[in-house]
């Protein structure tokens, strides 16, 4: 037993050397014009597969024949889904050509995955792909919607995926000037921080991501006196800089991001524990 704990130990720690070797010295391909190995490939599509099946199986599937609710999810589709995933008849954009993994068609996506698991995908994203969650930007009733649609999708030759585009009923954004009251929840706003790319240009305590220099780092954002030294720094006047960032400081270089009402007062919560 010694002699076979010491040859795992050895082979543990020959496989980690290799492998801080192979990170370290950039031999490690990582354009995305070179493919996954095949089994590298497999591999993370079945990890990805079963996760998926684990994560929504206690999800409750509403009733989705009801056309109107695919005829809004054909709107929300092709704003939202056809640059990366294509549709009958129109190829996909750029982007979506050029990922790794290739984003697949959708059109068979009901052969292989259950409303529940669809809603799942399109609500939370899927890790190391481009697949992004689009839980912050589009509602419940909106992802279910898609869903809906996406059960049609087979059935639509591309004269009729036209037709269901141009006829679809699209919302209008609402135009609000305040901020309503919510109860505020600090967690639920440190995941919208990073859903709406904020870690992308500034540091922020507990949110993982790369070392970023665009923004300053917003670690102690808390105890600030002034917001981008323009506001007295509450909560309430921190949401109002994230949903109307160009209206209180016109030219900023910080973008207006589209931040709900309710996101906004989330991450105001979260950006006010930090100290």
């Amino acid at each position: 037993m010694p002699i076979i704990a010491v040859t795992a130990t050895g082979i543990g720690l020959t496989a980690a050397l290799a492998a801080v070797a192979v990170v370290y010295s950039g031999a490690y391909d990582i354009s995305a014009t070179r493919q996954h190995w095949q089994a590298t490939h497999s591999l993370l599509e079945i990890a990805m597969r079963q996760s998926v099946r684990r994560q929504a199986k206690s999800i409750e599937e509403p009733a989705l024949d009801d056309v109107q609710m695919a005829r809004r999810g054909a709107a929300s589709y092709q704003d939202k889904c056809v640059q990366c995933h294509g549709a009958p008849g129109v190829a996909q954009s750029d982007i979506g050509l050029g990922m790794q993994p290739l984003p697949g068609p959708l059109v068979d996506a009901r052969k292989h995955w259950r409303p529940r698991e669809l809603y799942w995908v399109v609500r939370h994203g899927i890790k190391m792909t481009g697949m992004p969650a689009w839980q912050y930007r589009l509602a419940d009733e909106e992802i279910w919607d898609l869903v809906a649609f996406m059960q049609r999708l087979p059935q639509l030759d591309a004269v009729q995926y036209a037709q269901w585009v141009r006829t679809a009923p699209r919302s209008e954004p609402a135009q609000t000037s305040s901020v309503p009251a919510f109860a505020a929840d600090a967690e639920r706003g440190r995941q919208a921080l990073h859903q709406y790319a904020c870690s992308a240009c500034h540091r922020i305590p507990g949110i993982t991501g790369s070392s970023v220099h665009v923004g300053p780092p917003l670690q102690g954002m808390g105890q600030r006196t002034l917001i981008a030294g323009t506001l007295p720094n509450t909560p309430q006047n921190l949401a109002r800089w994230l949903t109307h960032t160009q209206h209180i400081k016109p030219g900023t270089a910080m973008p207006q991001l589209g931040v709900s009402a309710r996101d906004a007062q989330d991450m105001a919560a979260y950006l006010s524990t930090l100290r």
